[in-house]
């Protein structure tokens, strides 16, 4: 009977012990293997970073508020970074996964991110930030879906895919690298891959036989939502489906406007999603396009990702040529109004119940703004560099977070420019001072010749505006103060400027960079340091336990301190639960 009772006072401390760890802010737990396999996406055996040995990586699936528990195991053979992108770690920038902020992993190590999903829902992805990575793979999707009690702006699908498109080299990331590093351009990319494979055989000149492409499959009378990604180096892409519309529906975090679009141009770094209907007769296979956009297109025709619809009542290959892209070739503003015409949902509600307009945005004082403006590479001291408003981002050998952290002097400047540099290009760790609360506005200015995309970690900005030209003080009289998208990632025309407005309610160092990879690679970035001055804990988590120390702090740094924040919370799981039983048997006995 004592037995018996033992027991059943166990269980129930054991359920209550679960209960007070998990059940306010539940737990998602993911091992990542990070290690290179040999695989040939366009028909040539290359080097490819795979994540569990799956190329693309594997799907992180998480719910607003939920805590994210990554172990990474660096199986290559550099050090490494995983950055989250899109991903607001409200209070932290500690788990960010960029050089600025946080020390790499090395090689043959293993360390284990752990963040919380704040106040979010959508479609996301991640990737490696160090070393050009990103273009030999190492990529996933990240979705974030609403809690239960938050509805969302439309019907529950009857499926979930995940496409991911991008620009890809046949050359392997350290050869790649090389190139920029001598000075050079990267050239054409060999091809466009979606979800890690190539193209359909369309056409028997353009593409050889033998390469593996991707088959969605689908239902008829069903609707799908499609979260399509650009994880790619530099190339803007079309998507589109044969005979297909696309209902746009969420764009990064935000409920959009319900439009329906023939094709869409999705640019490095951005991702969309789209409720699909399989409304089309089943004759045959359905061709899905991502082409490569703003290029000379008779001399990119190789350069086009091809994947198939097929209705599970399909009665035969896809055949023909493709679906046509915009015929834009000659009226350079349809892909800007295309953009323009993506608007927030403001009476739908986020990832909390109330209408995402009830922030009014347009009506906020803008407390601070800096202008942006990035130009062709130029070369400074010798080298080909990239720069953002006349200056060359250089990371810094201890980040800027851990910096601050220990009150070291001279690591970087905050002294970043609000107008570009009027003088020769310079490299510098040269970073933006925020106003804690403050309300930025960020004019990002393109004089290169070729599209760009820019991100800030850490937030969702509205975009509020861009045109062809030079940005004025009469340019706000275009601004869109009541429904633009609010997102993490936007395009900027080539001789064009795009308009946003950051509330810095983030306390962290957040990095706001072009996606382009090359250009970002060669200096086109800096960082947002937001502090809040007044002495509390309540704004910035702590600095974690399992952090990793280089640069001038690498002596704290222990050998192999590779303990995993996972295993220590199983760990203290494990022992309290012995605690408990321990003394429930000596109170029984």
């Amino acid at each position: 009977m004592a037995l018996s009772r033992f027991w059943g006072l166990f269980l129930v401390h054991i359920a209550l012990l679960s209960s007070l760890c998990f059940a306010e802010d539940p737990f998602v737990t993911y091992d990542f293997d990070v290690s290179y396999i040999t695989a040939s996406p366009l028909g040539v055996p290359q080097q490819i970073i795979a994540i569990n040995n799956k190329f693309p990586g594997p799907t992180i699936n998480a719910t607003t508020n939920f805590n994210v528990v990554v172990n990474v195991r660096n199986k290559l053979d550099e050090s490494l970074l995983m950055h989250w992108s899109g991903i607001q770690q409200r209070r932290s920038s500690w788990q960010d996964g960029l050089l600025g902020t946080n020390c790499p992993i090395p090689p043959k190590w293993n360390w284990t991110y752990q963040f919380q999903v704040k106040d979010q829902i959508g479609s996301f992805f991640y990737f490696p930030s160090l070393h050009f990575q990103r273009a030999a793979g190492g990529f996933g999707s990240f979705i974030i879906n609403n809690r239960q009690i938050i509805p969302i702006p439309f019907d529950t699908p009857d499926g979930d895919i995940t496409i991911l498109i991008g620009d890809w080299y046949t050359r392997n990331h350290t050869a790649l690298r090389k190139a920029l590093d001598a000075g050079k351009d990267l050239g054409m990319p060999d091809g466009v891959l979606i979800n890690g494979k190539g193209p359909y055989r369309y056409n028997d000149t353009l593409v050889p036989d033998g390469i593996d492409y991707e088959t969605i499959n689908v239902h008829p009378g069903k609707t799908y939502r499609l979260r399509v990604h650009n994880v790619g180096i530099s190339t803007s892409l079309n998507f589109r489906i044969q005979s297909h519309n696309l209902l746009l529906a969420e764009t990064e975090g935000s409920y959009t406007v319900q439009q329906n679009y023939t094709s869409l141009d999705i640019h490095v770094g951005q991702s969309y999603s789209f409720l699909l209907t399989t409304d089309q007769n089943a004759s045959s296979d359905y061709y899905i396009v991502a082409s490569a956009r703003f290029v000379n297109e008779s001399q990119w025709k190789r350069v086009t990702g091809v994947a198939i619809l097929r209705y599970s009542n399909s009665k035969g290959k896809a055949a023909g040529p493709l679906p046509d892209p915009p015929q834009d070739e000659f009226d350079k503003t349809f892909s800007m109004n295309q953009a323009r015409s993506i608007r927030w949902n403001v009476s739908a509600s986020g990832a909390r119940p109330n209408p995402q307009g009830s922030f009014r945005y347009g009506s906020i004082n803008v407390t601070e703004i800096y202008v942006l403006r990035n130009k062709p590479p130029e070369t400074i001291d010798g080298k080909r560099r990239a720069t953002l408003s006349g200056i060359s981002f250089v990371n810094p050998a201890t980040p800027i977070r851990l910096a601050d952290q220990f009150k070291l002097k001279g690591v970087y400047k905050l002294d970043f420019p609000n107008r570009p540099l009027t003088g020769p290009p310079k490299t510098e760790t040269s970073i933006i001072n925020g106003t804690y609360r403050g309300f930025m506005e960020v004019i990002l200015q393109n004089n290169d010749t070729k599209m760009h995309t820019y991100h800030m970690s850490g937030y969702a900005f509205f975009v509020v505006g861009m045109d062809y030209g030079e940005w004025s003080e009469n340019s706000r009289g275009t601004y869109n103060k009541w429904d633009g998208i609010a997102r993490s990632t936007t395009q900027v025309y080539p001789g064009a400027w795009t308009a946003i407005l950051i509330s810095l309610d983030n306390v962290g160092v957040w990095n706001i960079r072009t996606e382009n990879l090359d250009s970002w690679y060669l200096g086109q970035e800096t960082y947002v340091r937001v502090v809040n001055p007044e002495a509390t804990n309540k704004t910035e988590f702590p600095m974690p336990d399992n952090a990793l120390f280089c640069g001038s702090l690498g002596k704290l740094q222990k050998p192999q301190d590779v303990s995993s924040l996972a295993t220590s919370i199983r760990s203290k799981l494990f022992f309290m639960v012995l605690m408990i039983a321990s003394t429930l048997f000596l109170l029984l006995r």
